[in-house]
């Protein structure tokens, strides 16, 4: 019985350490890749504000989307209301 027992408490010391410095690892681990995850946000450059077309192009992009709208109202996808309202919508923009 003494041999049995001293097995088992081996054993239960082993599963402890095994557990204590798996859970040590992984705290590591994730402390680095937040680490990592606040050096990249940081050196991530801000991104480029967002060009505006020149009058003439934006207003050629506005005729071809109503004419579309237009050709999607012929057809019968858009009601009248929803024709006026997407009309809205692009003229607005």
């Amino acid at each position: 019985m003494p041999g049995l027992l001293r097995g088992v408490a081996r054993t239960a010391v082993i599963a402890g350490t095994a557990t204590s410095v798996s859970n040590r690892v992984s705290r590591r681990q994730a402390g680095r890749w937040a680490q990592q995850d606040a050096q990249r946000t940081q050196s991530a450059p801000a991104a480029p504000p967002p060009t505006s077309l020149p009058p003439e192009d934006e207003m050629s992009n506005k005729i071809a989307q109503l004419k579309d709208l237009g050709d999607l109202k012929s057809q019968g996808v858009l009601s009248q209301s929803e024709f006026e309202a997407q009309k809205a919508r692009i003229l607005a923009s």
